[in-house]
Formats: structure tokens, sequence, C-alpha cells
């Protein structure tokens, strides 16, 4: 069942700037963390050792300025990302509720990472990092609509065939028959969200669908 969101509903769920949940998914690993940290120390001290020189010029403070927002881009790195990340699906002219079921799920092996390190005689080799991903089939009434992607988790596990499932689907066209993007999604039964990246804001979206769906019955 597709339920039609109303003007303004898509931008009051998904919002334009990151939330907490969004700003932790978008930090990233480790390696991406010391990445923006290196950046932030490289990029704040050059400039504000040229902002040390250039004091006495109107430039000074231009060069202040540019220092600190280097230092901070641990900090707002995050959120831009985040915020580019949610315009993805808030750009889309048509937006619904849905609410199915699980028709399958696939756990499959994915690979993160590849890179070289030397092993006990010296040699070099490929050593790869993989994570188990879990894939949920959607279905409603009317067939097969797409599929949900995240990484499993052992919270993950209950999760069944036949499970209730609600979710955003995202499409260019009015009439959705082309579903171009789904956002995270929401397992009433089992009390559970799942999905790549925390799109919506949950407890609203929980409220909407109770409002909506309760209407519809």
């Amino acid at each position: 069942m597709l339920i039609p969101l109303r003007p303004g509903e898509l931008q009051r769920l998904i919002p334009a700037v990151a939330t907490g949940n969004q700003f932790r998914v978008s930090v990233g690993k480790p390696q991406e963390v010391l990445q923006r940290l290196m950046i932030a120390a490289i990029g704040g001290v050059i400039t504000l050792l040229i902002s040390q020189s250039q004091m006495s010029s109107r430039w000074g403070p231009f060069w202040l300025v540019a220092g600190v927002v280097f230092l901070l881009y641990v900090l707002w790195g995050p959120i831009v990302q985040a915020g580019q990340r949610n315009a993805t699906l808030r750009r889309y002219p048509a937006a619904a509720i849905f609410e199915g079921e699980v028709a399958d799920v696939i756990t499959r092996e994915r690979v993160e990472n590849r890179h070289e390190q030397a092993d006990s005689r010296g040699r070099l080799e490929l050593v790869e990092n993989r994570r188990t991903w879990m894939l949920l089939e959607l279905e409603d009434e009317e067939g097969y609509l797409g599929r949900v992607a995240f990484p499993m988790d052992k919270k993950h596990q209950p999760i069944r065939r036949g499970s209730l499932i609600r979710c955003l689907v995202l499409s260019e066209r009015k009439d959705f028959s082309k579903i171009d993007a789904f956002s995270d999604a929401w397992l009433p039964g089992l009390r559970l969200w799942v999905g790549e990246y925390p799109f919506l804001l949950r407890p609203a979206f929980e409220e909407l669908c109770q409002l909506r769906l309760n209407n519809r019955r």
C-alpha cells in the first residue's frame, strides 16, 4: 500500500540540517576521522600562520576566519555531508508511505576495503575487509516493490519473511510507476529500524504512519 505524502510532509520527515543520528553516521570510520583531522590541522595551521603575517593588512581577518573554519572541519564536515545526503531524497517530487511485508531476507558478503600488508615472510599480500549485509525484498498486495540493504547486526536476526515493514518510497513520477529510492525502514512488530543511513526523523514518521494508516482502515 502506498499513501502519497501531502505538500511539506517530506521536508518535515527528512530535515535539511543533520540530526544527531545523521551526524554520528556521517562521522564515518576511524580512517575518515583521521583524514578530516589531518585536513583540519594542516589547513588550520597554514591559514593561521598566513593570518599572523597579514594582520597589518585588510586580508588578515579573512585568513584568521579561514583558519578557524579549517580547524572546525572535523565538526562541520559530517554536517555538510549529512545535509547533502538528505538532499538526495528531499529533491524528489513524489513521496509516499509504503506499508507492506518482507518478501525475502538475503544476506551477502561485501568487500568494504582492500589494502596490502606484509606477511610473515615480508611479501605483500592483498587483504580484504568484508562485512555481511542484509537485503530485504519488499512487496505489498500489488507485488514486488524493491529492496532495502544495510550492514547486518545481531539485532537484525529476528527479521523474517512476512514481517510488517514501513518506509518512504520516492519517485520522479507522480503515479509511482517507477520507484527511484527508499528511506530507512521501520518494522513495527519488532520495534526495529533498519537502513544504511537514518534519513527519517523516526518518531515523526512513526506518528505520521499511525495517523495516516489508521485513517485508511
